[in-house]
């Protein structure tokens, strides 16, 4: 896989995947050369998933319930 597929992974593919490439570097399993390729990816895995993390922050919304009746939802704060 190249970087463009990790754009398209899901967080939880994407974890995965980063748990995976750590498991073998931690092993030392594979040659410096692929050591290196693997690093590069899990830091691009890394990105993406905290890409995706501030994504799902900035949508959950706290839903608040007006005088009146009124349902409105606004940004929770501090997550």
């Amino acid at each position: 896989m190249s970087e463009s597929d990790i754009g398209k992974m899901t967080f939880e593919e994407a974890m995965k995947e980063l748990e995976s490439v750590v498991g073998k570097l931690e092993r030392g399993e594979v040659p410096l050369e692929e050591s290196i390729a693997l690093y590069e990816r899990g830091a691009a895995l890394k990105a993406h998933c905290e890409a995706k993390l501030k994504a799902a922050e900035e949508r959950v919304e706290k839903i608040t319930r007006a005088e009146g009746g009124k349902v409105s939802a606004e940004p929770v704060e501090g997550l």
